[in-house]
């Protein structure tokens, strides 16, 4: 099963204080004292990111009642499976994690200095999303010298793939303990700063959209992209 861990992860301020909740341009006007410990909390952060992909491409033998099943005997099935992937002809299963270092030592400034403390959790969440980023970006890559088309990614916990059985169907396809992740029974990942997600491949695939579109906050969301 491909490990990747050749990342290297360009992160700044506004990217921390966006994982963290906040409007980038609001904060630097109003709070610049925050934007300095986004950036102090970046020259500590980024030393202990020890960042990781494990995926696996599976070629797809049908679909069945928003079963979609794949080589092998694995499945993945839900309304937005069979929504998004249909068109398949491959799928690309993705776990990616920044690891644990960074988690246990926010966990530890956390209990004395709080704020600080958020602002490193904001810069292992900001580069969980930018690890998986350059994840799809490596994938779309590589289909694309296939002569394939690839969609955008789904993840469990959007409209119509729950987060407890979006999680589990991609850990039975995936082995993820080389990358040092685990998946609790609530569909939590261990750790945390982990995120998971599915590509499809195809010749008639659609590329078109975005992850906000199904999203469960889309309608509410400040920082949905248009």
């Amino acid at each position: 099963m491909p490990i990747l861990r050749d990342f290297e992860l360009a992160l700044d301020a506004d990217d921390v204080l966006r994982a963290q909740g906040g409007d980038p341009a609001a904060i630097r006007a109003r709070r610049p004292a925050f934007v300095e410990m986004a950036e102090k909390a970046l020259v500590e952060a980024l030393p202990l990111l020890q960042p990781a992909v494990s995926f696996q491409q599976w070629s797809v033998e049908g679909l069945n009642h928003e079963r979609l099943s794949l080589a092998g005997g694995g499945s993945l099935s839900g309304p937005l499976v069979s929504q998004h992937l249909a068109p398949a002809s491959e799928v690309a299963t993705v776990v990616c994690t920044v690891g644990r270092q960074l988690e246990d030592h926010a966990d530890k400034v956390l209990g004395s200095d709080a704020v600080y403390g958020l602002a490193l959790e904001g810069v292992g969440s900001a580069a969980a999303e930018a690890l998986a980023a350059a994840a799809c970006h490596y994938i779309e890559g590589e289909a694309e010298a296939a002569g394939l088309r690839a969609t955008i990614p789904i993840s469990p916990g959007m409209v119509g793939w729950p987060v407890h059985e979006g999680q589990r169907q991609i850990f039975d396809l995936l082995t993820t303990t080389e990358i040092g992740v685990s998946l609790m029974p609530s569909g939590m990942m261990i750790p945390r700063k982990s995120l998971s997600l599915v590509i499809g491949l195809g010749l008639e695939v659609s590329s078109e959209g975005i992850p906000c579109d199904y999203c469960s906050m889309r309608d509410r969301c400040r920082y949905r992209t248009h």
